[in-house]
């Protein structure tokens, strides 16, 4: 049986992981509501972006484009998208379990991420390139990858770019989800990052009209968009990665409160126990001397 001394110990140890997982909790919940409403406001301005740019692919029949080259899959990139620290429950390892998925030999990585880069470098995966970016993701950040991968497609070293992120569903749910970013024409017949339960690609009863032209348009918006589509992404696991933060810290505080519950009974048991052991032992001595 443990001393009371012990028990004292560990109980100071526990309330100073609550008082820590406690302020954890606080400063991810601060952050977790400005990453959401970022997230979920950019969805609507990303659904519009592809129905625009699918109308103008539709009203071009030979058009093309290096980013819309759509060619056998013999070989794949994936741009792993984790987070940068840890202490968010299961969502950097059930990324990981879908990146576990793809064939080793067939594909390459670009990790956005520390979490993910050291996941591929302990698994000796074909690890392409390696970026971080900031705890509010920027429009510059995203061009950085969005450049990587459209060089590596774009000279045919790759004949697919997918991208691995968490989906963020609420504060309870983030769910991985793999999606193809080149060739983009799987943007508008999977829907994009916009996730307002509409498909990207689905016919529109508006006519657009585009000045000088569709060609000038899709030119300009192309590979704009895709620089707006990673950083949609972004955005998308930092909500979830806040969230997922939040809600980790929150189930830590509530175990350590209860460990302590549980430990300061344990210590009023044993000191309950020690004191009536010096009683018993008290009287039975009064009893030998009378």
């Amino acid at each position: 049986m443990p001393s009371t001394r012990n028990i004292r110990r560990r109980i100071r140890s526990v309330k100073n992981t609550a008082q820590i997982t406690k302020a954890m909790q606080t400063v991810a919940a601060s952050k977790m509501r400005k990453a959401q409403d970022a997230a979920v406001n950019g969805r609507p301005f990303a659904d519009r972006a592809i129905r625009i740019l699918a109308n103008a692919a539709r009203s071009l029949e030979d058009y093309e484009h290096p980013l819309l080259e759509e060619r056998e899959v013999r070989r794949r990139a994936v741009i792993l998208i984790t987070t940068d620290k840890g202490l968010c429950g299961g969502l950097n390892a059930y990324l990981m379990r879908e990146a576990a998925k793809y064939d080793r030999e067939s594909t390459v990585f670009i990790a956005a991420g520390r979490k993910g880069a050291q996941f591929l470098a302990r698994t000796r995966r074909n690890l392409a390139a390696e970026f971080s970016f900031a705890d509010v993701p920027t429009f510059s950040d995203a061009m950085t990858i969005a450049n990587a991968a459209k060089r590596i497609f774009t000279e045919r070293e790759v004949d697919r770019v997918e991208v691995l992120y968490p989906k963020f569903i609420n504060t309870l749910t983030q769910q991985p989800k793999a999606q193809v970013l080149l060739p983009m024409e799987c943007l508008w017949e999977e829907g994009g990052a916009g996730q307002d339960g509409e498909k990207g690609g689905n016919p529109t009863e508006v006519d657009y009209l585009f000045e000088p032209g569709a060609s000038e348009v899709m030119n300009g918006l192309l590979r704009w968009f895709l620089d707006f589509q990673i950083l949609q992404l972004m955005l998308e696991t930092k909500a979830s990665e806040h969230s997922a933060r939040m809600v980790a810290m929150k189930n830590a505080t509530e175990n350590a409160d209860q460990l302590i519950k549980d430990l300061t009974l344990t210590y009023n048991k044993i000191r309950q126990a020690g004191i009536t052991t010096e009683l018993l032992d008290i009287s039975v001595a009064q009893l030998a001397i009378s």
